[in-house]
C-alpha cells in the first residue's frame, strides 16, 4: 500500500554489492546466482519491476570467460524466479578487474541471455565517464549514444543512474559526485536529461550524502536543468 500510495513507478531494486556474477570461482559464483535468484522473488514479492545489478570482477579470469559465466549465471537466476522482472546491467567505470565498462561488454552478455525480454541496462554517468565516454558536451554525448545505440540499443535503456564524477575522464576510478560541482558539469547533464532518446527515462541520484539536505540540494540541481516544453 506504501509503494501504490507513493505514486512511484516504475520501482527499481539493487542487488546488494557484495555477490560477484563474474568470479571464475565455482563456489562464490553458485551464491552469487542465487543472490540475484532471491532478489528477482523479493522483487514480485514488493511489485517492483527491475532488478539492478553489478556485473563483477573477473579477477584473473579472461574477458570471454567471465562474460560467459555472467551470462550462465544470469540465464540461472532468471530460469529460477518465473516472474515477468527485467534484470538490468548497470556499466561499471572499469575500476580493477571490473568488467562491462565498455557498451562491446555489456552486449556480449545481453546476447548470450535466453530470456530477451528481461534483459536490459541502467546506464550510470560517473562510470560512463570514468570509463572513457564524454558526457561533459553535446558532441561526446551524441558519439556515446551513437556507440551505445549501434551496440546495444537505446530501447533496452530503462534507468539513467544520474552521478557526477570527481575523477577525470577515463579515469576508471569509480568515484561520484555532486551534480554539476563533477568533471561531466552542468551543461553535460542539462543537454544529457533533455535529450530526445533519454528525457522520458527516470533517473535515481547516487551522489554523496551526509544527510538529506545534499540530497534536496542535487535535486534542485537537476530539476533546475530540466527544459520545459
Amino acid at each position: 500500500s506504501s509503494i501504490t500510495s507513493s505514486r512511484l513507478h516504475p520501482i527499481f531494486l539493487h542487488m546488494p554489492y557484495l555477490p560477484n556474477m563474474a568470479s571464475p570461482e565455482p563456489r562464490y559464483h553458485a551464491c552469487s546466482i542465487d543472490s540475484m535468484a532471491t532478489e528477482l522473488e523479493r522483487a514480485e514479492q514488493l511489485k517492483a519491476q527491475y532488478v539492478i545489478i553489478h556485473i563483477g570482477h573477473r579477477m584473473e579470469s579472461p574477458i570471454d570467460e567471465a562474460i560467459a559465466t555472467v551470462s550462465q549465471g544470469i540465464n540461472e537466476a532468471l530460469a529460477r524466479a518465473t516472474n515477468s522482472v527485467v534484470v538490468l546491467l548497470e556499466n561499471t567505470a572499469g575500476q580493477g578487474s571490473e568488467i562491462g565498462s565498455t557498451f562491446e561488454q555489456i552486449a556480449a552478455i545481453m546476447e548470450r541471455v535466453k530470456d530477451q525480454r528481461r534483459i536490459g541496462v541502467c546506464l550510470d554517468t560517473a562510470h560512463s565517464f570514468e570509463a572513457g565516454y564524454d558526457l561533459s558536451n553535446q558532441d561526446g554525448i551524441e558519439r556515446t549514444l551513437e556507440s551505445f545505440d549501434r551496440l546495444v540499443g537505446l530501447k533496452r535503456l530503462h534507468l539513467l543512474h544520474l552521478n557526477d564524477s570527481k575523477t577525470v575522464m577515463g579515469s576508471r576510478r569509480d568515484r561520484h559526485w555532486h551534480i554539476g560541482k563533477g568533471r561531466i558539469g552542468l551543461e553535460g547533464f542539462r543537454y544529457l536529461i533533455n535529450h530526445a532518446s533519454l528525457k522520458h527515462l527516470p533517473g535515481i541520484m547516487e551522489t554523496p550524502r551526509k544527510d538529506t539536505v545534499e540530497d534536496l540540494r542535487n535535486m534542485r540541481v537537476i530539476r533546475s536543468l530540466v527544459q520545459q516544453v
